[in-house]
């Protein structure tokens, strides 16, 4: 039991590693006001509707375009803390009894022991029950 513990932890630690130093970045296509496509780790595809850029040398009139693609950068964290000389000493205390605490719910008896295995039960003279009976008539 304790053995499967501190694998899940361990993995599920990595994985807190493995994300909070991984970045990504999530690209959307609007055509107008609506979503029209979203990729994480690639290019959108977009509607076909995007307009060209004319030449604008004799006109003093363009068109605005109706789609409009936005991007999400989550960045990275770049910089871990690997050494414990930077842990305060409350929080030490606090870790250190944090794992005393949770290494003792595991530890198990041995034997199972009876505190009335030496004692023996008591010798019946008269049978209680019955002299205690009331009949309703």
């Amino acid at each position: 039991m304790k053995q499967l513990f501190h694998k899940i932890m361990s993995i599920s630690m990595a994985f807190v590693v493995l994300f909070a130093t991984m970045s990504f970045v999530v690209n959307m296509h609007y055509c107008g006001d609506v979503l029209v496509d979203t990729a994480i780790f690639q290019n959108v595809k977009t509607c076909g509707m995007e307009m060209q850029n004319p030449s604008t040398e004799g006109c003093s009139m363009t068109q605005k375009d109706c789609c409009n693609d936005e991007q999400i950068v989550k960045d990275a964290q770049n910089e871990l803390q690997l050494s414990v000389d930077k842990i305060s000493f409350d929080q030490h205390i606090f870790i250190t009894s944090f794992v005393y605490s949770y290494i003792n719910l595991f530890e198990s008896l041995n034997e199972n022991t009876t505190s009335y295995q030496q004692y023996k039960p008591p010798v019946v003279v008269r049978q209680i029950y019955k002299i205690d009976e009331m009949y309703l008539i």
